[in-house]
């Protein structure tokens, strides 16, 4: 019985590792996509209406942004943007945003 519990935890720990994105790869496609709204570091928007995305879990976004390309979120030009992007880029960009500092809430 331990050592089904001691497989379990392992393949939960390995598929959380590969669902992960690359902040790096995020990175570039952040830029190519997402910062002329957003900022480059997604601290800066450049309207109100525009979230600040640093900081954020890696985990919503990714799902923001499948639900903008699902249509389960509602709004044109994210739609569009989303459409772009495969799962793992999601995900990469997900992980660029989460890694950054953000003006929003105090940084442990």
């Amino acid at each position: 019985m331990k050592a089904a519990a001691i497989l379990l935890l392992a393949l939960v720990a390995s598929g959380g590792a590969l669902a992960a994105g690359n902040a790096e790869k995020g990175k570039a496609k952040a830029a190519q996509v997402c910062a002329a709204c957003h900022g480059a570091e997604g601290n800066k928007p450049v309207a109100p209406e525009n979230p600040i995305l640093a900081g954020q879990y890696a985990d919503y976004l990714a799902k923001a942004l499948a639900d903008y390309k699902s249509g389960k979120r509602a709004n044109p030009v994210m739609k569009a943007f989303a459409d772009q992007l495969s799962k793992q880029e999601m995900e990469d960009v997900a992980a660029w945003f989460a890694s950054q500092k953000s003006s929003l809430h105090f940084q442990r």
